[in-house]
């Protein structure tokens, strides 16, 4: 077994804003106004919900060749159900999200059931998913 190490860097650069890095390339955070933020990008949970997405599209990039799906076109649409009242101090609710939909749009020249076990491969497949399903252990370090 082969492990690597990804690295991603978050700095703040005024107010709610925060540059992401990781391999060169860069991308802003915000939250919307209405919570202090300048709604210049979207929020950290958004940005979780389109990496969720994104990881599924690419599975799908990859295998649908291999899994004989002739794909014409695809999205997803991620939808994130989430209580903000946890957030203005509510200890009794939970603080992430509740529930996560993907909805797929497919245009393929294949059954519906192929279309289906191709679906369930990209959900089995998404590392994305794996991830958040199964909780990676998590270890904190306070550097100098």
């Amino acid at each position: 077994m082969t492990k690597q190490i990804l690295k991603a860097e978050v700095a703040s650069i005024g107010g709610l804003q925060l540059k992401c890095s990781a391999r060169g390339f860069e991308f802003l955070i915000d939250e919307p106004e209405n919570v202090g933020g300048t709604n210049q990008a979207m929020n950290p949970l958004e940005a979780l919900l389109c990496s969720l997405g994104a990881c599924k599209m690419m599975v799908c990039r990859f295998f649908y060749q291999s899994k004989q799906i002739n794909l014409k076109a695809m999205r997803v649409e991620v939808l994130g159900e989430i209580d903000s009242d946890r957030l203005k101090g509510n200890p009794d609710i939970k603080v992430g999200f509740s529930k996560i939909t993907t909805n797929y749009y497919i245009e393929a020249d294949n059954t519906a059931t192929e279309i289906q076990t191709f679906v369930d491969f990209i959900e089995k497949t998404c590392p994305v998913k794996d991830t958040i399903v199964h909780a990676p252990e998590m270890d904190i370090q306070i550097n100098p």
